[in-house]
């Protein structure tokens, strides 16, 4: 449901480091957002700060090999995802009345019903509400979807026939990379891209050899 704990899973997995996942762990988030982690008693807020957590307790260097301006690719890279892109997928997924149904049917479905429509409501304002003040949500959906297009378009690019983002290995970047491209193309939701993914087969590739590296009898890091 959201690719910024899906980058934080697949950093986890990439560092090969043990860890147990809490799906009621949302009322103690310390900054009302997912994901964050508990560690030895240390919180940490926020995928990137977790990320910067990771690389300082044990040692880990996700972009190690890279040059500097191949760092500094990645986290422009990294950016185009997680403030550009991100915006027009949230508006995809949760203002789109097909794709909400679907999106509260897996969050909402405890909730009991005369009060689940009330909260759905609540929450798709807020939804609104958040978009209008980035800014995304002022654009028309030809818009958004030229700036989704040439996200995609020059992700693709970037990404070449290179088995990850940055060459022979995967760096920090390819957590996100990876987390995003699964909501791109993930089948449960209908977006005018995942109609599209033939025309960035490289991403969807790459999406599918990542989860078969860390997640489908891949690398098995978690505890």
């Amino acid at each position: 449901m959201s690719p910024f704990v899906s980058k934080t899973e697949m950093l986890l997995k990439i560092a090969a480091l043990p860890y147990d996942t809490n799906l009621r762990g949302f009322a103690k988030a310390p900054k009302g957002k997912l994901p964050y982690i508990e560690d030895d008693g240390t919180v940490i807020a926020d995928s990137t700060f977790i990320r910067w957590h990771i690389e300082k307790k044990y040692g880990i260097d996700f972009d190690a090999g890279l040059t500097e301006q191949e760092r500094g690719i990645a986290w422009c890279a990294e950016k185009l995802l997680e403030d550009n892109l991100y915006w027009i997928l949230l508006e995809w997924r949760w203002l789109n009345a097909v794709n909400f149904g679907r999106t509260a049917d897996l969050l909402f479905k405890k909730i009991p019903w005369p009060a689940r429509p009330a909260i759905e409501a609540v929450v798709q304002h807020k939804m609104r509400k958040a978009l209008h003040a980035q800014g995304t949500g002022r654009h028309n959906p030809d818009e958004k979807l030229v700036l989704a297009k040439k996200s995609l378009e020059s992700l693709s690019a970037l990404l070449g026939n290179k088995p990850y983002l940055m060459g022979a290995k995967p760096c920090g970047a390819d957590a996100t990379l990876f987390a995003f491209m699964a909501g791109v193309f993930c089948p449960q939701f209908d977006t005018p891209l995942s109609r599209d993914a033939a025309h960035y087969a490289n991403l969807a590739h790459y999406v599918e050899r990542m989860r078969r590296e860390y997640l489908d009898g891949g690398l098995q890091a978690a505890a």
